[in-house]
């Protein structure tokens, strides 16, 4: 038998999973350590998706979500957020569970390699970037004065009480 013969020799290595942090176990411990945990699911998660990618679609770019996780991580003020991802794009929020109080701008990957930057729960364009350091640099400009660390659950009376104020009904 020889290597073309073998189906397992034709199968591309599948990227192992992550072992992802215990969320419920650091939502215990309280907002900050939830956070943290929840960072690190996020980069974790979303990196062994694009090597999973990579590894079954190599002809193809993979919008750049990773490098955007981790500018945005190391952003201190940012990282105090609570981060969620929708269809690729970088949320952050006031509050570590639904419903979200989003006051900073969110960021889109495009599959460009570029980043567009939208107003905080709003389609509306802030503008557009080349890299996520950019991108990132951009959020950081529009961080309302005196946006405190995320508060546990969603609480909105309790984010406001800390410094967070609740954005505009549209």
């Amino acid at each position: 038998m020889t290597d073309s013969d073998d189906p397992a020799a034709c199968e591309t290595p599948l990227v192992r999973r992550p072992v992802l942090p215990d969320l419920a176990a650091a939502r215990l411990l309280g907002p900050a350590e939830f956070v943290e945990a929840s960072w690190q699911a996020l980069l974790l998660g979303w990196r062994a998706a694009r090597d999973h990618y990579q590894v079954r679609r190599p002809d193809r770019p993979y919008p750049p979500v990773v490098p955007l996780l981790q500018a945005a991580y190391a952003h201190p003020r940012l990282r105090r957020l609570h981060p969620f991802t929708s269809h690729h794009s970088l949320n952050l929020s006031s509050c570590t569970e639904h419903p979200y109080l989003v006051q900073v701008p969110s960021v889109d990957p495009m599959a460009d390699g570029r980043f567009r930057v939208r107003s905080a729960r709003s389609a509306d364009v802030i503008g557009w970037a080349d890299t996520a350091g950019e991108a990132v640099a951009l959020v950081a400009a529009h961080i309302p004065p005196g946006l405190g660390p995320a508060v546990a659950g969603a609480d909105i009376t309790q984010a406001v009480a800390s410094g967070s104020r609740r954005p505009p009904s549209p």
